[in-house]
């Protein structure tokens, strides 16, 4: 089953969209969009920039959790990934952002 992207509106208004693998785990999530317009540009980012690996940057949290996230071109963070159990988890979220990220299905939830 293929992936998509899960486009929704906050309790404030604000809109937000998530990557989904085929079988329905959260791969990337996005920041909030002042409008719907912004939110769907962020779509295409990840689209256009999800396939290129020189996007994707590792990264470890506080906690030393491993994540990733996907910037674009000018270096802005598109989105960002679940905090994993370990770097191998990691790479394999980033595969499956790869894999995923050409996906032309969009859920509109809004």
């Amino acid at each position: 089953m293929a992936g998509k992207f899960q486009l929704k509106k906050s309790k404030n208004d604000k809109f937000f969209f998530s990557l989904l693998a085929g079988n329905g785990q959260n791969i990337l999530s996005s920041e909030m969009y002042e409008s719907k317009a912004s939110a769907l540009k962020g779509i295409e980012s990840v689209r256009k920039n999800g396939v290129v690996d020189a996007r994707y940057e590792s990264l470890d949290g506080k906690d030393g959790s491993p994540y990733f996230v996907l910037k674009a071109t000018n270096g802005q963070v598109i989105g960002q990934s679940q905090m994993y159990a370990s770097a191998a988890s990691r790479d394999n979220g980033i595969a499956s952002c790869k894999t995923n990220a050409a996906t032309d299905i969009t859920d509109d939830q809004t």
